[in-house]
């Protein structure tokens, strides 16, 4: 029986944000109203957030005030409960709007004006949280654009930090030079590069997980683990994104960010400490240690795949090149599969097997820790003519929590194993509380924790990884899209990846 615990949501340290205005860049779109208020209102009803803090959604429409809290007014079922209605009740009257085009450097000076008057209204102190929703080709124009107004500026104890939204540069080179471009005018202490996937508490747990816990820290490497799959799956297509999606692809939209920072979490060494920097250092170190693909080896080691018309829970869906406003002669892939070593002394020659995609048969995110088979002498005598494979499952969404697989004696005279699994869900035993996944990563930048946001050294290292990948994809063009069917697991060569190896991809997920 599961033992349920209800817990409240809490400031850790019993300390509430700082007072602070958020301003949104990109604030008429999907992220502001799905994701970034009700995100701020879970805050203000677990008790984070002080009184002296608003919110300022900027974008080019003209609207009022009023106009604004009604277009991010979260849905009536977000608002069901007393204590909800009561916490927007009193953050919508701290939400504002400045209708401005951030490209322009004019804009900004009207801007700091408005959120002086901001400060005066609501008695904040001068401290400004920057989020930039918007296209990543206005990452650089926007912060630029806040050094020459004076709006990135830190001085007499106000501070003033950028959330910036993924995709972080298109390759190796561009994310150097925007990193360059944006550190010319700000610090690296002042930026925020949020990936979302950290703000789930699997994600978080995996260092308690490894690290706190005398049964699992001793067999983490080589000696125990037979390999690693990280999974990304998604049932949806593209949804009205094909322009940036066709651009990006599957490896620049999901490998040098969400799975690098899965890698990253799963393979490094134990921090000095939980500072922000001491445990980014860590992943940093697992990053470079992985091996880089020569030309030969992405041949061999990376697939890659793009969907046909297909099906999913019994309805016909099309394929990729038939998606609106994608290009009927894409060669955009919407699948990858790498095969990748770390190359150090806990993980030397355990593979890490990654792949993510679109259109296959539901949407998963999970990690697999397949540990190594126990010796089978014992057992040569007996009905049981193969031993159970122990399997660690870390699952990330939907549900989150963590399955361990193991072996069992079967009831009865004759010595049999069946397979039986013990199985922890976080809704069961510390109750759900309402998340969008943005809540730890917005509440940490205004506290200035930066441990769950990439450093420019981690950006680097995540597109160091795959940029020999796709050196080799962008010479040689993919001649059979669309190479798998939507509702698949990917292209055929995807499970040959693991067949070669003896092994075979865990698709049971949560």
């Amino acid at each position: 029986m599961v033992q349920k615990l209800e817990t409240a949501l809490t400031p850790p340290h019993n300390r509430t944000a700082d007072p602070c205005v958020i301003v949104i860049f990109g604030a008429s779109g999907d992220l502001t109203k799905r994701k970034l208020i009700p995100a701020v209102l879970n805050l203000q009803n677990g008790g984070f957030l002080p009184r002296n803090l608003a919110v300022v959604g900027v974008a080019r429409t003209q609207m009022s005030h009023a106009q604004f809290r009604d277009e991010v007014k979260p849905e009536d079922k977000c608002l069901s409960s007393e204590p909800m209605r009561a916490a927007w009740g009193a953050l919508s009257e701290r939400i504002f709007y400045f209708a401005a085009d951030a490209t322009k450097p004019e804009s900004f000076s009207g801007l700091a004006e408005f959120l002086k008057k901001t400060d005066s209204q609501v008695g904040t102190p001068g401290n400004y949280l920057f989020y930039l929703s918007v296209s990543p080709n206005f990452f650089a124009p926007i912060i630029q654009n806040l050094g020459k107004s004076g709006l990135a500026g830190e001085e007499n104890g106000r501070w003033r930090r950028v959330i910036i939204e993924k995709p972080f540069g298109h390759d190796l080179p561009s994310a150097v030079e925007l990193n360059r471009t944006i550190r010319s005018v700000i610090g690296e202490n002042q930026i925020f590069r949020i990936d979302h996937y950290l703000g789930k508490e699997t994600v978080q747990n995996l260092m308690v997980f490894r690290f706190g816990n005398g049964m699992f820290e001793p067999i983490w490497n080589r000696n125990y683990i037979d390999h690693v799959q990280i999974t990304v799956a998604e049932e949806l297509g593209v949804e009205g994104r094909g322009p940036y999606y066709d651009m990006a692809g599957a490896m620049r939209d999901m490998v040098p960010n969400h799975i690098a920072q899965l890698i990253s979490l799963v393979g490094m060494e134990p921090p000095i400490s939980f500072s922000a920097d001491a445990v980014r250092d860590e992943q940093v170190k697992l990053l470079n240690s992985i091996e880089p693909l020569s030309p030969e080896d992405v041949l061999h080691q990376a697939v890659r795949g793009q969907y046909g018309p297909g099906e999913i829970d019994g309805k016909k869906v099309p394929g990729y090149r038939q998606e609106e406003k994608v290009p009927p002669e894409s060669n955009t892939e919407t699948f990858v599969a790498l095969r990748l070593l770390v190359d150090n002394w806990r993980w030397a020659g355990v593979p890490f097997y990654a792949r993510t995609g679109k259109r296959l048969p539901k949407r998963m995110t999970q990690i697999v820790i397949q540990f190594k088979h126990a010796p089978a002498m014992l057992f040569q005598h007996t009905s049981v003519d193969r031993l159970t494979t122990n399997r660690l499952y870390i699952h990330i969404q939907p549900k989150e929590g963590i399955s361990l697989r193991f072996g069992a004696k079967v009831p009865g005279p004759v010595l049999t194993m069946g397979t039986v699994e013990m199985d922890f869900d976080y809704v069961d035993y510390f109750g759900k509380v309402p998340s969008t996944g943005y809540e730890t990563l917005l509440y940490d930048a205004m506290i200035g924790d930066a441990t769950l946001f990439q450093r420019a050294d981690m950006v680097q290292g995540g597109w160091s990884m795959v940029q020999p990948v796709l050196d080799v994809w962008k010479a040689l063009p993919p001649r059979n899209y669309p190479n798998y069917p939507a509702g698949t697991w990917g292209p055929p060569e995807a499970d040959e990846l693991l067949r070669r190896d003896g092994r075979h991809w865990e698709n049971s997920g949560s």
